[in-house]
């Protein structure tokens, strides 16, 4: 047995299945040998255990030899299934189910696999370092199957890091249904710091180069402009527009500053990747 997974009888029922409830939910399972419906069931009751790494007890109960912890419970047919939380049986079933099912039931008494990284990322915003906060931001996002809730606070840290293109990217992904106030709060935050982020000399770039589209210094220029405003799409796409016409502009300042940009963004940055293969693909 484990910290997760425990045999339960009469010695330590009391502290397992009631105490051990105040703690953490305890998932009982009452089975018995002669019953083909628990063999199944059981493994994939451990396999979850085993995922969840504790966050439940599962207390396994053999019906047999155990009687009246049964019979406390209520037990009538193999195989039981209770959650206990506070002391309480608060939900169960009879019977096997599929995989899914149990799942579901288990999922609204659980904390979700994807808690952990939103509560980091939300650690990192509120010290004000929304770079650091981003990665596991990004990770719950995508493992939570980009739920809304979670989008939104992704979102407002993209946004933190001015990496507003992407932070309108996650934020249009949004099901129009889900489009609460927090979302609409996020948004109006992005309209704010894209208004702002267009400095003068960004602007007074880009009308000069949109005069003159072939001019490189001009293009690097507003690459360099545009990564120091934290606008890395932006930059890093001049960048690039740069090296495919000259892949050693400027004696190779332009591939430094690109992979300068490229490697600030850190390891495992969607878009560091995808900018790292936009380069690799002139380079080899």
């Amino acid at each position: 047995m484990s910290d997760f997974i425990v045999n339960i009888d009469e010695s330590n029922a009391a502290a397992l299945l009631i105490e051990e409830s105040h703690k953490r939910p305890v998932v009982v399972d009452f089975w018995a040998d002669w019953c083909e419906p628990c063999k199944v069931l059981m493994p994939m009751l451990e396999s979850i255990a085993n995922e969840y790494q504790g966050a439940f007890l599962l207390a396994k109960v053999n019906a047999d030899e155990q009687g009246m912890i049964a019979q406390q419970f209520g037990v009538r047919s193999l195989p039981t299934v209770m959650v206990v939380q506070g002391g309480q049986p608060v939900d169960g079933f009879v019977g096997a189910q599929p995989e899914a099912q149990v799942r579901e039931m288990l999922a609204k008494y659980l904390p979700s696999p994807w808690d952990a990284l939103l509560q980091q990322g939300m650690e990192a915003l509120q010290r004000g370092e929304p770079r650091e906060a981003l990665p596991p931001l990004r990770q719950a996002w995508e493992e939570s199957g980009k739920k809304h809730e979670i989008a939104v606070v992704y979102a407002s840290a993209l946004v933190e890091a001015l990496r507003l293109d992407e932070a309108q990217a996650v934020l249009d992904e949004v099901r129009l249904a889900d489009r609460d106030a927090a979302w609409e709060q996020v948004n109006a935050q992005l309209e704010i710091k894209r208004e702002a982020a267009k400095s003068p000399e960004i602007e007074a770039l880009e009308a000069q180069l949109a005069a003159n589209p072939d001019d490189l210094d001009l293009r690097h220029q507003l690459g360099v402009q545009c990564t120091d405003s934290g606008q890395y799409r932006e930059g890093m796409e001049h960048l690039i527009t740069i090296l495919r016409t000259d892949l050693d502009h400027a004696d190779g300042a332009t591939k430094r500053l690109l992979l300068d940009t490229i490697a600030a963004l850190g390891k495992g940055d969607p878009l560091a990747a995808e900018y790292q293969r936009k380069l690799y693909s002139l380079l080899y």
